[in-house]
Order: C-alpha cells, then sequence, then structure tokens
C-alpha cells in the first residue's frame, strides 16, 4: 500500500507517535485556535446530547430526502446504505450540473457538491452537517435548488420541494 507523508504539522499522528519513540522527539507547539475549536465543538455537542444530534441528523435528512422526491429529482444510491450527513440527486437529464451549482452559490449562497471519478457530472452531494443541519437550512436549500433548477429548464412544480420537505418537518 502506497502511504503518502502527511504534509502538515497539524494532528499528524505519526509525528506525535515520534515524540513518545525511543527518539524523543523534540514536539512543535499545536496553533493554540486549533485546539479552542476542537474544544468548541465538542462543547456544542456534549450541550446538545450525542442521541439528540443523531437524531437530529436523521430527521433532517428524512426532510431533505422527501423535499428532493417531492421535485421529482431521484436520489441516487441505496437508502439503507447512505450516511445520514450526505445526500446523494442524480442530476436531472439535460441540465448543466456545474451552471446549477454556480447559481445556486451565486443567487443562495449554497453550496452542493458535485462528485469526482465514475460520477462525476452525474450526481450532486447535500450535505447535512452540524449547523446545516437545521430546519430553516434544510428548507433553504430546497427552495434554492427548486427556483435554480426551474431557471435551468427542469420540470418542476414551483413549491414542491419546500412544501415536501416542509410537510415532514
Amino acid at each position: 500500500m502506497d502511504i503518502s507523508p502527511i504534509k502538515s504539522n497539524y494532528f499528524d499522528l505519526s509525528q506525535l507517535q515520534d515524540y513518545w519513540s525511543p527518539r524523543r522527539l523534540n514536539h512543535h507547539t499545536e496553533a493554540t485556535t486549533m485546539l479552542y475549536a476542537l474544544r468548541e465543538g465538542v462543547r456544542l455537542v456534549l450541550e446538545e446530547g450525542l442521541s439528540e444530534r443523531f437524531q437530529r441528523h436523521a430527521f433532517h435528512e428524512k426532510a431533505l430526502m422527501k423535499g428532493l422526491e417531492a421535485m421529482g429529482l431521484e436520489l441516487f444510491g441505496d437508502p439503507d446504505c447512505k450516511m445520514p450527513v450526505v445526500t446523494c440527486i442524480v442530476i436531472p437529464s439535460g441540465i448543466d450540473g456545474e451552471a446549477v451549482r454556480a447559481d445556486l452559490l451565486h443567487h443562495f449562497g449554497v453550496e452542493i457538491a458535485s462528485s469526482f471519478g465514475p460520477l462525476a457530472g452525474r450526481i450532486w452531494r447535500i450535505g447535512t452537517m452540524g449547523y446545516s443541519c437545521r430546519k430553516e437550512n434544510v428548507l433553504f436549500v430546497l427552495a434554492g435548488l427548486e427556483a435554480i433548477l426551474i431557471k435551468h429548464g427542469a420540470s418542476i412544480h414551483c413549491g414542491a420541494g419546500a412544501s415536501g420537505g416542509s410537510f415532514y418537518l
């Protein structure tokens, strides 16, 4: 197996391991801001509660999926095997996926991911992680995607995405 070396000092486990090896390498100082960010992230998770956090992600994933299906979009992959923080959508036939992504970012400030490898240009990926996994954000991305798809000529009933998603909420 070809393993590329880490090109950063940040959380390089092999480098950290050397601190405790017989070589006893002198350590560098981790960026304080990274430690503060880690502490704050863990604080937010614990404040909400792990079980509640998992439930919130599962709940909003289903709302997003219902809204996308209400728009007539095809979900990609086996729903029983998907992660609750990423939803994949087949780009509708005749729609320029990159143009939709660019317009969604420009007009709504929402960035959805394309894919890579054999799925490049065939699917989009929408993340519902952390802060983006909130009711208002799920409804906003559904409404924005719907508006941009209509602009690009997709056959979608106006209001289908947000109403489909909000019905679940």
